[in-house]
C-alpha cells in the first residue's frame, strides 16, 4: 500500500472514554456506484459521536463502524461509476452515516448539497446535521408555521442554535432555554424573543412569556427530566418532538392533560433512516434551507475548530456541555 493509497482518520480503538480515539493512517476509501468521494476541510461533532464512542449509539449498516462522523464539508475528489450531477473540484457538504472523522469519506452523491458562495469550506461543516435535523424536526414533521411559537430547549446546542435561526426566518416568536445564562445571552444575539433559565419553574415562566398559551411546537434536546413541565408549557393542540436525550430517557407523563389539550409527542432520529428519506430530507433542504444560507439570513455557528489529535479534547468539551453551537475537526 502506498501513500497515495491512505489517509488520516480518527480511529475507535474499542468503546470507552477519550482514550480510544486514536489518529491512525488507514485505507483510503474507493467510491463504488453512485457514490462520491470528498477530501474533507472539516467534519463536525455531534453528542451521537460521544454515544457510539462508549458503544451505545449503533452504526447503520455500510459505513465504517470504527470511524465516527456524520457530517462533513470538502471537495468532490472522486467520482463512482453513474455519477452525473457532480464534478471533481465541487465544494459540498452533507450529512453521513459514518466515517467523517478522517481525510476522505465516500457518501451517495444524492446525499451532499453544493456549498453557498458566501460561506467559507471549514465553517459549512459546522451546517449538515443540525440545520437538517432541526428544520426536519420543527418544519417537515411538526408543520411550524409563521407566527406560531416555538420552544427550544438547549438552545445553545448545535440543533438548537440551528432550530433557532429557522425559526427566525420563519417569522415565529422563540423561545428558549438554557441552564448556562452565558448561553441565553448569546442566543439573544441570534434573534431569541425570550430566553429563560432551565430552573425548576421554567414551564411557568413559558407560559407567562406567553400570557397563558403556551408553545405551538416544542423541540426537546433534553428529554426526560423535561417531560413534565412539557406537558405544561405545550399550547393546545400543540406538538412536541423529542431529538435528544442527554438527560434521561424517561419522565413523567399525564395522559390525560396529554388527552385535553389534544397534543401530538413524536421521537424522531435522523442516522438510522433509509437512503431514500435521506435523499428526500436533503432535497427539501436544498430547496427550502440554502437559500437563507446563500443570503446570509442564516449561518452556521462554530465554538471552536480543532486538530484531529484533538478530538478527545473536543469530546470532553461537549460532553460539559461548554460549547455554544458546534465543534469542528480541521483536516486541511
Amino acid at each position: 500500500m502506498n501513500q497515495t493509497d491512505t489517509m488520516q482518520a480518527v480511529v475507535l480503538n474499542g468503546h470507552g472514554g477519550v482514550e480510544v480515539l486514536e489518529l491512525k493512517t488507514v485505507p483510503m476509501p474507493q467510491p463504488e456506484a453512485a457514490k462520491i468521494r470528498i477530501r474533507i476541510s472539516t467534519s463536525g461533532i455531534n453528542r451521537a459521536d460521544l454515544l457510539q464512542r462508549i458503544g451505545r449509539y449503533p452504526v447503520p449498516a455500510g459505513w465504517p463502524e470504527d470511524i465516527l462522523g456524520m457530517e462533513c464539508s470538502g471537495v468532490v475528489d472522486a467520482l463512482g461509476p453513474g455519477v452525473k450531477q457532480w464534478k471533481v473540484g465541487d465544494p459540498v457538504m452533507g450529512i453521513l452515516g459514518g466515517g467523517g472523522y478522517a481525510q476522505y469519506v465516500n457518501t451517495d452523491a444524492s446525499c451532499v448539497v453544493s456549498i453557498p458562495e458566501n460561506l467559507g469550506l471549514k465553517e459549512a461543516g459546522a451546517i449538515p446535521e443540525v440545520f437538517m435535523t432541526a428544520f426536519d424536526a420543527i418544519v417537515l414533521q411538526m408543520s411550524l408555521s409563521r407566527k406560531e411559537t416555538l420552544l427550544i430547549h438547549a438552545v445553545g446546542s448545535g440543533v438548537g442554535t440551528a432550530a433557532l435561526q429557522i425559526g427566525k426566518v420563519m417569522g415565529v416568536k422563540t423561545i428558549g432555554t438554557s441552564r448556562s445564562a452565558h448561553k441565553l445571552d448569546k442566543a439573544k444575539a441570534y434573534g431569541l424573543d425570550h430566553a429563560i433559565l432551565a430552573d425548576d419553574k421554567w414551564s411557568e415562566t413559558v407560559l407567562d412569556v406567553t400570557d397563558g398559551y403556551g408553545a405551538d411546537v416544542i423541540l426537546d434536546l433534553v428529554g426526560g427530566p423535561y417531560l413534565e413541565g412539557n406537558q405544561k408549557a405545550i399550547a393546545h393542540k400543540g406538538r412536541h418532538i423529542v431529538v435528544g436525550v442527554p438527560g434521561g430517557v424517561s419522565g413523567t407523563i399525564d395522559l390525560r392533560a396529554m388527552m385535553g389539550k389534544r397534543v401530538t409527542l413524536r421521537g424522531t432520529v435522523l442516522r438510522a433512516r433509509s437512503l431514500q428519506e435521506k435523499v428526500e430530507l436533503t432535497e427539501s433542504f436544498e430547496k427550502d434551507i440554502l437559500p437563507f444560507l446563500e443570503q446570509g439570513s442564516i449561518s452556521p455557528v462554530v465554538e471552536k475548530i480543532f486538530s484531529p489529535n484533538e478530538v478527545g479534547k473536543a469530546h470532553s468539551m461537549m460532553a460539559a456541555n461548554e460549547n455554544f453551537g458546534k465543534l469542528l475537526i480541521d483536516w486541511e
